[in-house]
């Protein structure tokens, strides 16, 4: 239970996640089922067709857009600021920070993490490592979408008797971007939006939002 308690965010999050990856493909499948049908052709098993092409590609397709979007705001959330948002750093603090601010080297605590004390490359890159996990996805889940985008466009091609081209062709084609593209933008304006509603509006105890009675100039603080 103490595990549940203190992992309980994660927890929800991802049981969340299993939910609707399963439900996507029951969904999925049963319209492909119909398709099927309307072709007359056989069905097939909801097994059969989380392996294909079409499911992969939506999938990936909406696994890169989303850690895409967390990777700019870390990043971002470096340099830029938004006066009053909690999803901000106070105005003056922009930038890497000093070693004391982020507790480096010297200045660690003794239950910092081994690579923050150590100094030198070690720490260089434990300093960045949540934007390189987040950036690797991102660029294995882009690939994978390309990949299996590919497949997809390739299939569909050859049976209407017409020439797929490449996969360098394809990663440069308005099928390829138009799909990438339609997700990227609904991410940057829910972090925009994000970023912007909580300066005026509040959530009484959520992390993510500042104190129901705190000014709408504060940052850098949370309820």
């Amino acid at each position: 239970m103490k595990t549940l308690k203190h992992n309980g965010l994660f927890i929800v999050f991802f049981v969340l996640f299993l939910l609707s990856l399963a439900g996507q493909a029951l969904a999925d499948v049963a319209l492909f089922n119909e398709q099927q049908t309307a072709a007359g052709l056989e069905h097939v098993s909801i097994w059969q067709y989380v392996t294909t092409s079409s499911f992969a590609v939506d999938v990936a397709e909406n696994w890169q857009s989303e850690f895409l979007q967390f990777l700019l705001l870390i990043v971002a959330a470096v340099w830029f600021v938004q006066k009053g948002s909690p999803e901000s750093k106070k105005v003056g603090r922009e930038g890497l920070e000093t070693d004391q601010d982020q507790r480096v080297g010297e200045h660690a605590n003794p239950d910092s993490p081994s690579w923050a004390r150590a100094g030198g490359w070690r720490t260089r890159l434990y300093s960045n490592s949540l934007a390189i996990v987040m950036g690797a996805i991102f660029l294995l889940s882009w690939f994978a979408q390309s990949v299996a985008g590919f497949s997809a466009f390739a299939q569909e091609q050859l049976a209407n008797l017409q020439d797929p081209g490449t996969w360098g062709e394809y990663v440069l084609s308005p099928e390829f971007w138009g799909r990438t593209l339609q997700n990227w933008q609904s991410e940057f304006l829910a972090v925009a939006s994000m970023v912007i509603l909580a300066v005026f509006l509040r959530q009484r105890g959520s992390p993510e939002s500042k104190p129901v009675g705190a000014a709408h100039t504060e940052t850098d603080v949370e309820g």
